[in-house]
C-alpha cells in the first residue's frame, strides 16, 4: 500500500490565513494526508508486534519455566495520531471562518462643503449668449401728421369784411357776390360799421337799422349765420345776416337795388 507524501512542516495560523483559498484547501488536505498516514503506521506497528508476541510464545513460556518470570512489559503507547488529525481539521476550519469573518469596511464618500463666498469680493459679469437668430422687429412708421389747415387772414377794412363774409357764406350755402355786397354796403353805409339811421320809420318804431348793411335787430337776430359774433355792430356778422335775409326774400343780395 502506497501512502500519500506528509508534509515536513505545517504552516503557522498567520501564514494561513494569507493563503489563498485554493491554497488553503491544498494545505488542509495534506494535513489530513498526514494524519492518516500516522495512523495507518500506528497500527501496522502493533500488528507486527501482535503477530511477534504470538510465534515467541511457545519460547518465552519455556524460559518462563526455566528463568524466574520478568515483569510483564507496558503495552507501546499509540502514536498520536488522532490529535495531529484534530489539529489540521480544527486550522482548515478556523481558515475558513477567518476568511468568512473578513467584512469589507464600507468607504464613506463625504461630500466637500462648497467654499464660502465671500460678500466683498464682487462676482464676475457672466456675458449673455448673443442670439444670432434674432429677427429685428419692423418699425411702425408713424402716420403721417394731417396737415394744419391754414388759418387764412382778412384785412381789417370794407375789402378784408366782405371776403371774410363770402367764405362763411359760400360754406353755408347762402347766395351772394363781392359786386353785390359792395354796392349795397356803398348805398347803405358808406362803408361805415357805426352807422345808424335814427329818422326811419324804423327808429320812429324803437328799432334803428345799425351797421355795414343797415339791418334792424329783430333781423338780425332771425338770420343771423353761426360762428359770427352776436354783436350787430360787428361787420362781418353784419353783413352775413343782412345776405341771409335778402337770400330768403329776395333770392340774393346781388338782387338788391334799393332800400329793403
Amino acid at each position: 500500500m502506497q501512502l500519500p507524501a506528509i508534509p515536513k512542516k505545517l504552516p503557522t495560523l498567520a501564514t494561513f490565513n494569507r493563503m489563498t483559498k485554493k491554497q488553503k484547501i491544498t494545505t488542509a488536505g495534506a494535513a489530513a494526508g498526514a494524519a492518516v498516514v500516522l495512523a495507518v503506521t500506528g497500527l501496522q506497528a502493533t500488528a507486527g508486534a501482535g503477530t511477534a508476541t504470538a510465534a515467541d510464545a511457545p519460547a518465552a513460556h519455556k524460559a518462563t519455566q526455566s528463568a524466574p518470570q520478568a515483569p510483564a512489559a507496558k503495552p507501546a503507547a499509540k502514536p498520536a495520531a488522532k490529535p495531529a488529525a484534530e489539529k489540521a481539521a480544527a486550522a482548515h476550519t478556523q481558515g475558513k471562518a477567518a476568511s468568512r469573518s473578513v467584512t469589507r469596511t464600507p468607504v464613506q464618500h463625504t461630500a466637500a462643503k462648497p467654499a464660502a463666498v465671500n460678500p466683498l469680493v464682487a462676482k464676475p459679469a457672466v456675458a449673455k449668449p448673443v442670439d444670432k437668430h434674432v429677427v429685428a422687429k419692423p418699425v411702425a412708421a408713424k402716420p403721417a401728421a394731417a396737415p394744419k389747415p391754414v388759418t387764412k387772414t382778412y384785412a381789417n377794412n370794407l375789402d378784408g369784411w366782405i371776403r371774410q363774409s363770402l367764405d362763411i357764406l359760400h360754406a353755408k350755402g347762402i347766395p351772394a357776390s363781392y359786386e353785390g355786397i359792395h354796392r349795397n354796403v356803398i348805398r347803405e353805409s358808406s362803408g361805415n360799421p357805426q352807422a345808424i339811421n335814427l329818422w326811419d320809420i324804423n327808429a320812429r318804431n324803437g328799432i334803428p337799422s345799425k351797421g355795414l348793411l343797415q339791418v334792424i335787430d329783430p333781423t338780425f337776430k332771425r338770420f343771423h349765420v353761426a360762428g359770427t359774433s352776436w354783436n350787430i355792430y360787428n361787420p362781418v356778422a353784419n353783413i352775413t345776416a343782412a345776405c341771409n335775409y335778402a337770400a330768403d326774400r329776395y333770392g340774393s343780395m346781388d338782387n338788391v337795388n334799393s332800400a329793403y
